[in-house]
């Protein structure tokens, strides 16, 4: 080992420790509120000092996240966004986590804005506040005026934000293996999960990415007069620095404000939603978090956003298929929707496709009923996630980061129009992605990405082929067959086998006397004097061996399985 990884592996140890004090201080609490003794409840306390065994288990799961710090708090957001592992009730409560941070003091921001534009900030900028406005989990914004007037929000990233959360990935990496191992944990895939929470931090990392966001966003609704992008001044923007113009409006989280001043709350929430919708079935790249915070309404009712971080990318294909989901709900056909899930999600092995028809036929039903108006979507697609989480069905994360934030969506519409309904505004939708699929434009490009991919097979499969004839001819080829759950079953074979010539040979040690007998010095005992002790206990031992097989076969539930 080197001397220079004898640090490492302390900060290493300090920072489990710090987890494990947190974790066992949360776990204590859920075991702590099933016992009804108030005094021994009241000793643990959340950071508001509020007591820790009243809170559900759901809430004090996201306490604990929030309280361990960014990179948990970011796992915790992820999390919330993957109902169909996680489950619904969880996934909401996730989704309260707050990314507030203390903030850095001033010196240390003007060493990295000085250090990242190469020059003094009183040279940059005519102004800039000391004081930041906002402060999350990477970064924290202050405002300026640059030097030709306009006013600005430069996002600036924490002081050694990029060193705790590799450590933290780090930590995160060698724990999701290890619960890989114990099946309880399997189930909710997290290596995956982890890999997912640090490429979606490494790409939050990087400031440059969220500028290329913004603009490319600006030229998708250059010629919308309706929506407002803030624009990047691309001289002032590096990794860790990002200069955006200032959009000043009311927030989405005071309708009272906005109706005070005369606003159209419904033509606002409409106006939103249409956004999103074309962001989404258009442009096929969308702003994937639309809470209330991150949404202002300027003058003439404008939507301005805020806040490019986390965006979602689907592609064309992956965009046909949840308009066909959505379709196959409003013209009630499960079997189309049990086709779509099984074509788009990944498949456990032990999958019960006859179950999952009846999950899907019993959902269609209840919400196909539904009118327009009313229809509950977020509603349904919370009931989406819990039967794809029942059947252990893993959905792309496209997919879920989409629904999520329709959801979302509709959740935010709500607040200003309580009567909003997401798939009624959806309804002109659905004949225009009719029409788009029956185009002759788009038949004719299905047709060449076809052509091209019949094109490359037929130029690999001779290729391949004949490789495959050269390792028969040179006796390497190699068939590798997968015994799913074979294990058991031999191991109960062998067991069995043995237990029969235990109680075979046990039974021919009594038969032939073979000493030493029960009570050997006596004269007649009922023929008790003439039993081999050694073929009386391996009997009993083989019946007893026998009947622990027999009941293991019978609770696995496959001893009279057809």
């Amino acid at each position: 080992m080197k001397i220079s990884a004898i640090p490492q592996i302390y900060q290493n140890l300090r920072r489990w420790g710090e987890i494990l004090s947190v974790l066992s201080k949360y776990g204590l609490a859920d075991w702590l509120s099933r016992v009804n003794i108030d005094f021994v409840k009241d000793r643990l306390r959340d950071p508001d000092g509020e007591i820790l065994a009243r809170h559900s288990p759901e809430s004090r799961i996201r306490l604990a996240l929030q309280e361990l710090g960014p990179t948990f708090i970011k796992l915790g957001q992820i999390l919330s966004t993957r109902a169909d592992l996680v489950g619904t009730s969880l996934a909401n409560e996730l989704g309260k986590l707050q990314s507030g941070v203390r903030a850095d003091g001033f010196d240390e921001i003007r060493k990295i804005v000085e250090s990242e534009l190469g020059q003094p900030i009183e040279e940059l900028f005519r102004e800039f506040s000391p004081e930041p406005i906002a402060s999350a989990s990477i970064g924290q914004v202050h405002l300026a005026r640059l030097k030709q007037g306009g006013q600005v929000a430069v996002k600036v990233q924490h002081v050694g934000i990029e060193r705790i959360i590799r450590e933290d990935l780090d930590l995160l990496a060698g724990a999701a293996q290890l619960a890989e191992k114990i099946p309880e944990f399997a189930l909710y895939h997290p290596t995956t999960l982890v890999a997912e929470m640090a490429r979606s931090l490494r790409r939050e990392l990087d400031f440059g990415r969220e500028e290329r966001n913004l603009l490319q966003f600006s030229a998708m609704f250059a010629e919308d007069p309706t929506v407002k992008i803030p624009q990047p001044f691309t001289d002032y923007c590096t990794s860790r620095v990002l200069t955006m113009e200032r959009i000043v409006g009311l927030k989405l989280t005071e309708p009272v404000s906005l109706a005070a001043r005369g606003l159209n709350l419904e033509e606002i929430a409409r106006r939103g939603a249409e956004l999103y919708l074309k962001m989404i079935f258009k442009h096929g790249f969308f702003h994937a978090d639309p809470h209330p915070g991150n949404m202002l309404v300027l003058p003439s009712n404008v939507i301005g956003l805020l806040d490019f971080g986390m965006v979602g990318r689907i592609n064309e294909k992956l965009r046909e298929d949840i308009e066909e989901m959505l379709l196959a709900i409003v013209s009630r056909d499960p079997p189309l929707l049990t086709a779509i899930i099984k074509r788009v999600g990944s498949m456990p092995a032990n999958l019960d496709s006859g179950l999952l028809m009846t999950d899907v036929t019993e959902y269609v039903d209840q919400y196909s009923t539904q009118s327009l108006e009313k229809f509950d979507f977020s509603g349904a697609m919370n009931d989406m996630m819990e039967i794809v989480r029942r059947h252990q069905i893993a959905l792309p994360s496209e997919v879920v980061m989409l629904l999520k934030a329709m959801v979302t969506l509709e959740g935010t519409a709500r607040l200003l129009n309580p009567r909003f309904s997401l798939m009624e505004l959806m309804q002109p939708l659905q004949r225009t992605l009719l029409l788009r699929r029956m185009s002759p434009l788009r038949q004719i490009r299905k047709m060449r990405r076809m052509y091209m991919q019949l094109e490359n097979l037929a130029e690999m499969l001779p290729e391949r082929v004949m490789d495959i004839l050269d390792q028969v001819q040179a006796g390497k080829f190699d068939v590798h067959l997968d015994h799913r759950r074979l294990g058991p079953t031999a191991n109960r074979m062998v067991l069995g086998l043995m237990t029969s010539a235990l109680f075979v040979g046990s039974a021919e040690m009594l038969s032939n006397q073979v000493p030493p007998l029960l009570f050997p010095q006596a004269t007649y005992l009922g023929g008790m004097h003439r039993i081999s002790l050694l073929g009386l206990s391996g009997v009993m031992l083989s019946l007893l061996i026998g009947l622990r097989l027999l009941w293991a076969i019978r609770k696995s539930g496959n001893l009279d399985q057809k």
